[in-house]
């Protein structure tokens, strides 16, 4: 081991990450793999062998986390977890999410080939639906450990086709009670989750490890606008309420609420319109849009909050539409445990790795694993900070290197008393 540290096979596994990308239900170079989908529990079986291979014990739970376990030396003790998720919204690339789950193995596998006996076992969780491209709600088996969503709004999600989770778990062929789900408080003494930065930050300043000291707290809005419909052409303008132009001065005011807010953290966005009865030549008279506001602080985040809703009110008089607001998730940002980061921190800099604090705009299944134990993440470089699309990429060398840097602070992680 050169400074103590395990080497990563580089080249494995990059193969490995070019293999799952494969399994896919869009015509590769891009990569779709929705929760539940053939192309998911496909997925899911190619983490599984290889994990066996690697002599680890594998669990399911009831919604489909998958965990796989290196055994230590006490293992009556709380282990060590690392990992993220396989799923992939539409369109997307190969690497978020895969960098995580593959190189978490990778440095498994490095130590194991080290001969490193740890003390702690070494866990790594293979997240169920950390995208919300199925049932709207994003870090959905993380979520569930966390013990953060209640179950009976789990029970009651359903997918565009109407069919609900408990039909889709069960053609997976997971039947366990939904309560066996929920971690035990002290389950994990810490959680680390490697991933790509989906930004251009490290890439631009030539850093290759990122530590991330806080995870922005998202929060999710559907708004419902309604007004009068009629004909386009026998409806004179100053007589309308068009419910399509009071949601398009709304979304201008989520943007300009979000810029004043006082953080540059605060992100706002309206990404899903629909609009009623959507015929060129009829007045809108409803229009549903739903809001993504994030922050890395709460103060800010509920002020631009109240900004849009003063905003919503004054063109809904102005305008005499009805305006209904519906809170689809609100969940508090996540700041990084310190030790862990310092002990991360550390570990690069014995390897020469240059590294920077950051700040995680995106949220991830560490958000949700903060609540269970100490966690931070650790980020490496994406070309152009492209990430949800096919030209999605990582050099290889970055993703051995955050694997290396993981591998490291596991170890320390596993032998900490």
């Amino acid at each position: 081991m050169s400074a103590g540290l395990p080497e990563i096979n580089a080249a494995l596994l990059q193969k490995r990450i070019d293999e799952l990308a494969l399994i896919t239900e869009a015509p590769p170079p891009a990569v779709t793999r929705v929760l539940f989908s053939d192309a998911d529990l496909r997925g899911r079986d190619y983490v599984a062998g290889l994990c066996r291979s690697a002599g680890l014990s594998l669990r399911v739970d009831a919604v489909g986390n998958m965990f796989a376990r290196w055994a230590g030396s006490a293992p009556e003790i709380p282990a060590v977890a690392t990992g993220s998720h396989t799923d992939a919204i539409p369109n997307a690339g190969k690497y978020d999410g895969v960098v995580g789950v593959l190189g978490g193995l990778a440095a498994i596998e490095a130590l194991q080939e080290a001969g490193f006996q740890p003390m702690r076992s070494i866990e790594l969780v293979v997240f169920t639906a950390e995208e919300p491209t199925r049932f709207g709600i994003g870090c959905l088996g993380s979520r569930m450990l966390a013990g953060a969503i209640a179950l009976e709004k789990i029970r009651g999600l359903r997918d565009a086709d109407n069919t609900t989770l408990e039909a889709l778990r069960g053609r997976a062929g997971l039947d366990e009670a939904l309560e066996s789900v929920a971690l035990p408080e002290g389950f994990y003494s810490a959680f680390v989750e490697l991933h790509i930065e989906q930004g251009p930050i490290l890439e631009k300043e030539h850093i290759p490890i990122g530590v991330v000291q806080a995870i922005a707290g998202p929060s999710a809005y559907r708004v419902r606008i309604t007004g009068e419909g009629g004909h386009a052409g026998a409806v004179l303008m100053p007589w309308r309420h068009d419910a399509s132009l009071a949601a398009a001065e709304l979304a201008l005011a989520v943007e300009k609420a979000a810029l004043a807010s006082g953080s540059p953290d605060t992100g706002a966005t309206t990404g899903k319109w629909e609009i009623f009865p959507n015929a060129i030549n009829s007045v809108p008279c409803e229009a549903l849009l739903e809001i993504d506001l994030r922050d890395t602080c709460l103060e800010t985040r509920e002020r631009a909050l109240t900004l849009m809703r003063s905003a919503s009110d004054e063109i809904a008089a102005r305008r005499g539409v009805k305006v209904v607001w519906d809170e689809i998730n609100a969940d508090p940002p996540a700041d990084g445990d310190a030790k862990t980061m310092a002990m991360a921190e550390d570990v690069a800099g014995k390897l020469d790795l240059a590294t920077m604090r950051m700040v995680s705009r995106a949220y991830h299944d560490s958000l949700f694993m903060a609540r269970v134990c100490p966690t931070t993440m650790i980020f490496i470089p994406c070309r152009h900070g492209f990430s949800h699309r096919p030209e999605e990429f990582s050099d290889p060398a970055h993703i051995a290197a955050g694997a290396r840097v993981l591998a490291g602070t596991l170890a320390r992680l596993s032998h900490e008393p």
